[in-house]
This record gives structure tokens, sequence and C-alpha cells, in this order.
């Protein structure tokens, strides 16, 4: 079982664009996802709370929090893209294994730290 962190496009593609896209790949996993992540999601599609859609959330997904340690190293890179930089100093922090992503410019990373950055786990 792999420690795999979500990256928000695929986050949010999990929970409402293409619900069960891609669920078999997770399965056999730990799945992490920043707050920051659901954060975004929930702004997105107006969700009013109180719903399930956020509880429902904390039983397929592990939450990392957003704090002063993320904050801190994400101001200093390694990309130019602030909430990228939260998302993959989460991942490190939570010692993920991969960290799934479409996003091309991370994609370019290979690997943050001892995290892997793929768009599939499938490949690897």
């Amino acid at each position: 079982m792999a420690r795999v962190f979500l990256d928000t496009n695929i986050f949010i593609d999990y929970v409402e664009r293409k619900p069960s896209a891609d669920r078999a790949e997770l399965v056999s996993h730990k799945v992490f996802v920043s707050v920051l992540s659901v954060h975004i999601l929930a702004y997105i599609y107006k969700y009013k709370v109180p719903t399930p859609k956020l509880k429902d959330l904390e039983k397929n997904f592990t939450l990392l929090p957003f704090n002063r340690i993320i904050f801190e190293k994400s101001r200093l890179g390694p990309t130019t893209d602030f909430e990228d930089n939260v998302q993959l100093n989460s991942a490190v922090e939570a010692d993920c294994d991969f960290f799934l992503t479409l996003d091309r410019q991370l994609l370019k990373l290979k690997f943050f730290g001892k995290t892997r950055v793929v768009s599939s786990l499938s490949a690897d």
C-alpha cells in the first residue's frame, strides 16, 4: 500500500467531475489531501454547510492541515506558484510516496524530496 497525495485537480475530479474515475487505482492505497484542496472544492462548487459531502471526505481521505510549517516552506518553493507549493510540501510532510497531478509544470519535477510526481499510478 502506497501513500498517495492528490493534487487539487485530481481531488476535484475524484469528488465532483468524474466521481467514478480512477477509484480502482486508489482503493488499495492510503490517500491524502490538503485541507486547502477541500477549501478550493467547497468554494468552486459553492457547498452550503452542513453538507454530507464534506463529512464523506473524512471517510475517504486523510486530510492534512495547512499550518505555519507548510506556509513557511511553501513561500520558499519549489515553484513560483504558492498553491502548488502548499500541495507539494504537504505531500512531503506526510511522507507520501506519490504526488498525483495533471499539472504539466509539476510533472516536470519528477520528484519533490522523496515524493514521486506522477500523472497515474498505473504507469509506475
